[in-house]
């Protein structure tokens, strides 16, 4: 067992603690302990310098465990649960690792009450407000790993959902047949999906030509025997790529031969300035392949928008299938709105009800629409 922490030394227990005060410190010891072993699962599944932080996470919120306990007494056994939100986390921990975890343990830290708890040392309640700002410096690697292919198909699926409800309730409420919204929904799924997949063929073939039109050739090294010495052309070469005229003077004497070197051909100024083997192929791999974002996009705009349209596949027909999709619709925009809240740092709930009621004006508008140039009007 840990022994408290040397400037966290424990207040003497109450001559008779409360009932109230009885219950609120196991509620505390219950909550300390699940946290601790939230740590401990998230770094048995890292290595090096996250794992040793994580564990430290982990003794601290023991010293906070031993203080309550201490305090309990003989009422430290047969604990409560912990609350609810540290149940999920627990589980989460153990079932998917450490991203999302850690982005809602960020949020836990932060509301933490030892600060207006007269029973919790200062030292308590400054680590945590100190363990918050770990976790979410820890958080923000994860995001940052996370942040690219995740965030894309977030955000596609997202798209999806507003788009497609918002044109099969605009379409619904003309008050045409259920197969001519069905159609409408799967069009309207298409279009956009190959729209938005056209959009990044083109935006990431554009990215890899514009590099490639900026990566030097080997045309410089099949020339360099014929060019006039004093009037060395290869000297601009260098400099239109960023030397200096003194280092450009130096690399055309080396690729001439008058000094040896056994630098890499691709030689040139890096972006910052500094000089060096610039790897251009690392840029390609970086943009990606055109046709693999192209596909993504598809699968990910895609699957959004056939969420919708679920409710005519199966036949549904007036109010039912316009409430059936809203709701399925809902819950998926609850869904994206929170991972966006969890990957940005805000809160999940409060981003999701942002994005269902972003989602519900947009198709509210349309439907009011169709209302307004329906069948009847048409």
């Amino acid at each position: 067992m840990n022994t408290p922490h040397p400037s966290s030394p424990t207040p003497p227990p109450p001559a008779e603690p409360t009932r109230d005060q009885v219950r609120r410190w196991r509620r505390y010891l219950a909550d300390e302990i699940a946290e601790a072993e939230i740590y401990r699962v998230i770094a048995a599944r890292k290595n090096g310098p996250e794992r040793d932080i994580l564990l430290g996470l982990a003794a601290a919120e023991k010293r906070h465990e031993d203080h309550w306990r201490a305090l309990l007494g003989e009422h430290a056994e047969d604990l409560p649960r912990p609350s609810p939100h540290r149940v999920l986390l627990r589980w989460l921990a153990r079932l998917f690792g450490s991203v999302f975890v850690l982005a809602l343990a960020q949020r836990a830290e932060s509301d933490s009450p030892y600060a207006k708890d007269q029973h919790a040392t200062p030292a308590m309640a400054a680590d945590e407000a100190i363990h918050e700002e770990v976790v979410r410096g820890l958080a923000s690697r994860g995001r940052e790993q996370l942040a690219g292919n995740f965030r894309a198909a977030v955000f596609g699926a997202n798209d999806g959902l507003v788009s497609n409800l918002a044109l099969v309730m605009g379409i619904g409420a003309t008050g045409v047949a259920t197969s001519v919204v069905l159609f409408t929904g799967i069009a309207g799924l298409l279009a956009g999906a190959l729209s938005m997949a056209a959009g990044e063929f083109v935006s990431v073939r554009s990215q890899r030509e514009l590099l490639e039109a900026s990566s030097p050739t080997q045309v410089t090294l099949e020339a360099a025997k014929h060019l006039d010495l004093d009037e060395n052309e290869l000297v601009l070469v260098y400099r239109a790529r960023g030397m200096s005229e003194e280092d450009a003077v130096h690399r055309a004497q080396e690729r001439l031969g008058h000094l040896s070197c056994d630098c890499n051909p691709a030689f040139s100024a890096h972006p910052d300035g500094s000089q060096g083997p610039v790897d251009y192929s690392e840029d390609h791999e970086a943009i990606g392949s055109p046709w693999s974002a192209a596909f993504s996009s598809f699968c990910f705009f895609a699957s959004g928008a056939i969420i919708p349209v679920i409710p005519y596949l199966f036949g549904m027909e007036g109010l039912a299938a316009v409430a059936l999709s809203a709701a399925l619709v809902g819950v998926a925009l609850l869904c994206t709105g929170g991972v966006v809240g969890l990957l940005s740092g805000a809160s999940p709930l409060r981003r999701g009800v942002r994005q269902l009621l972003i989602g519900f004006g947009a198709a509210a508008v349309t439907y009011v629409l169709g209302l307004l140039f329906g069948t009847a009007g048409i």
